[in-house]
């Protein structure tokens, strides 16, 4: 039985729920007194999960990111937040966040302590998460060659350098993090011309040489391409650079009044942790989101509020709208089965006395996910519901083999490009449903050729009576980017967390190994 909202409420006082992540876990722990000095003040790039550890939505994000931990370790920093300690709510409500979990991608700008802020939109499994971070690595290696390489050679402003020659036209996140690790003490180049690697007496593809200093001969690296055995090798000239990281907690003097409130507190350790996010983007952005938005999800139905009640007002779940139901051939034709209708999602409802659990969470997940596109009015795939009662529904069970109506089936459909593709997934769960939308998106995933004549047999109605569109839209081919959930307002079921879930990895996810030159 689901108990009223208003009671788990009340019973947020009392209530504790342990940290999602532990003492053990790849994913740094960050709160609001130290984020200043862990993500903001480094010169590497972090990714900040912001998560409450009752949140369905984020249990099932953490494998996928301590996995993304893992891989990026030495390249980047992956952090996270729990916004429902008492000590960073505050910050979590001025760094934007309404929903969970939240990702943000904090990549040290031009100036020190002041990075770049934005919120990652990707997909959420390990894989996603791993490429996007490596793409925001900055990039301190100079592409050199020629005459040009000479001249750098002889600079004296930082005397010892490192040169890597390879055949790659793109500079490794492995080159780019060795680079940020001695940033000030040594430069670093990247030559990829044969006849400049000749004339240094390099011969093969990737060859290390570390200069000592400005005129001295080269060292060559002969070890395996490894990032703690690189770090070790360029030791040997610099020290790297030694990157803030947890401290055990020390008593402090302070002659500062004493605090009445919490909630003073953790505005007081916000004010201090963001002052490197004072810009007037980020101002712009906080202005806009005064209320932090409390999601209610039903996985655990214990939603704590993140908000200062005394300050900020509650939010009312609004209705989620169904998706539309395509009740005659006519109305099935028209809005999926035209020569030149796009992108589709068509769930074949089956022939059942009452809805199963099986159709009513694929109702409700399509529904919600059309919901939260239409709040940011966003394009969204068509989706919707065939009844078994519609004879097409039949004719099209039968043309793709997919059996009788006795149970829910999912398919996308293209006219245009003539393929269709079924969900597999063993769930309805909403997750499962964004994975299968943003697979057809991003054109992955096995696809079929629809049967010859299919949908030609549709209902022959003189002027078929349009539901949605007459014509899918075609900027949902499959090339277009993913539209992953944004932090919204919380609806009645689970809208306000982003619903993109740890998506199963392949094989080949990138490890921590780091040897690609």
């Amino acid at each position: 039985m689901k108990l009223p909202t208003s009671l788990f409420l009340s019973l947020g006082c009392v209530l504790h729920v342990d940290a999602l992540y532990s003492k053990s876990s790849p994913v740094l722990q960050v709160t609001a007194k130290n984020y200043d000095s862990l993500i903001a003040q480094s010169n590497h790039t972090s990714i900040v999960e912001f998560y409450a550890p009752w949140c369905g939505h984020c249990k099932n994000l953490q494998p996928a990111y301590e996995k993304a931990a893992k891989s990026l370790a030495g390249l980047a920093k992956v952090a996270a937040v729990d916004c429902d300690d008492e000590a960073n709510k505050a910050f979590c409500g001025q760094m934007g966040v309404q929903g969970f979990p939240t990702l943000k991608i904090v990549k040290p700008g031009s100036k020190p302590g002041r990075p770049v802020v934005e919120d990652y939109m990707g997909p959420r499994s390990a894989k996603g998460i791993v490429e996007a971070v490596k793409d925001k690595i900055p990039n301190h290696v100079k592409k050199l060659q020629g005459d040009a390489l000479a001249t750098w050679l002889e600079d004296k402003a930082t005397p010892a350098k490192a040169i890597i020659f390879t055949d790659k036209g793109t500079t490794s996140p492995l080159v780019k993090s060795l680079a940020i690790d001695f940033l000030g003490t040594i430069a670093f180049a990247q030559v990829r011309d044969k006849a400049t690697a000749e004339a240094h007496g390099v011969s093969k593809f990737p060859t290390i040489h570390l200069i000592p200093s400005t005129g001295a001969t080269p060292i060559p690296y002969e070890g395996d391409i490894n990032r703690d055995f690189l770090v070790s090798f360029f030791s040997q000239v610099a020290a790297p650079n030694a990157d803030p990281a947890p401290k055990a907690k020390t008593p402090k003097s302070s002659s500062k009044k004493p605090r009445s409130k919490p909630s003073s507190s953790a505005s007081a350790a916000f004010s201090r942790a963001s002052e490197a996010h004072k810009s007037s983007e980020f101002e712009e952005h906080l202005a806009g989101s005064s209320t932090i938005v409390l999601d209610d999800t039903p996985p655990t139905e214990s939603p704590l509020p993140i908000v200062d009640t005394e300050e900020k007002p509650m939010v009312i779940p609004h209705a989620v709208a169904p998706i539309p139901i395509l009740s005659s051939p006519a109305e099935l034709e028209a809005a999926c089965l035209l020569p030149k209708s796009g992108n589709c999602i068509l769930v074949l409802l089956p022939a059942e006395p009452a809805p199963s659990q099986a159709t009513t969470s694929a109702l409700s997940g399509f529904a919600e996910i059309a919901d939260k596109y239409n709040k940011r009015k966003a394009i969204v795939i068509p989706m919707y519901a065939v009844p078994a009662e519609n004879q097409v529904a039949t004719q099209i069970r039968n043309d793709l083999g997919l059996g009788p109506d006795e149970k829910v089936e999912i398919i996308a459909t293209n006219m245009k490009r003539r393929w269709w593709r079924r969900y597999q997934a063993n769930s309805y769960d909403i997750l499962d449903l964004e994975s299968f939308i943003d697979a057809i998106k991003l054109g992955e995933g096995p696809k079929s050729t629809l049967p010859a004549g299919f949908g030609a047999a549709a209902a022959e109605a003189s002027e078929p009576e349009v539901v949605g569109s007459t014509e899918t839209v075609d900027s949902n081919e499959d090339t277009a980017e993913p539209e992953p959930e944004p932090e919204d307002t919380p609806t009645a079921e689970t809208t306000s967390e982003v619903s993109s879930e740890a998506e199963p990895e392949p094989a080949e996810t990138p490890v921590a190994e780091h040897d690609e030159l």
